[in-house]
């Protein structure tokens, strides 16, 4: 059984890219399991005199989170170019830890065509310089649009689901494959 840390890069409550790491969870194939970690806004902001043997607690949860997680699934907007300044935040929290390094990941781009494109492109750049495991065929865009949700914020357009289940197909598939 593989474990695949879910982690949303937004902090808004009615999310779409958190809607869509909801139908990820849902739509995962046998032998996989989800967790999704939400402590993105507890985060405080990155300090290197506090990234010590002892980080701030919320810092420790998620180093565990990676850690214990056979691979991570990304899902973040983008604000004004960039990544949002939260999830940049958690990025810089893990080049410490060490425990991206090497570690099999992958993001979806919600954002509707030509939209997100930058923050997809940094993301890039930061995960190739911890030295992660990128893998390509379950990275890219998914749009997901308020439409496709159902009132209760859930992912029910059968497409959108469809391609989620690929994602995390090929992700089980690459994890399977390396540990051959």
């Amino acid at each position: 059984m593989s474990e695949v840390l879910l982690i949303s890069g937004s902090t808004r409550a009615g999310s779409t890219n958190a809607a869509a790491l909801r139908a990820a969870a849902e739509v995962a194939p046998a032998g996989v399991t989800t967790v999704t970690w939400t402590g993105l806004a507890s985060l405080p902001a990155f300090n290197p005199d506090d990234d010590g043997e002892s980080p701030p607690a919320p810092v420790a949860d998620l180093r565990r989170a990676i850690a214990a997680a056979d691979a991570v699934l990304f899902c973040t907007p983008e604000y004004a170019g960039a990544l949002p300044g939260s999830f940049k935040n958690l990025l810089d929290w893990t080049v410490g830890g060490g425990e991206m390094s090497g570690k099999p990941v992958a993001w979806i781009n919600a954002a509707p065509e030509g939209r997100g494109d930058k923050a997809h492109d940094s993301l890039a750049i930061v995960l190739g310089y911890l030295d992660t495991d990128v893998i390509t065929k379950a990275t890219g865009r998914i749009p997901v649009t308020r439409d496709l949700l159902g009132a209760d914020g859930t992912v029910t357009d059968p497409a959108t689901r469809g391609r989620l289940t690929e994602v995390m197909t090929t992700i089980r598939d690459h994890l399977a494959a390396g540990s051959n």
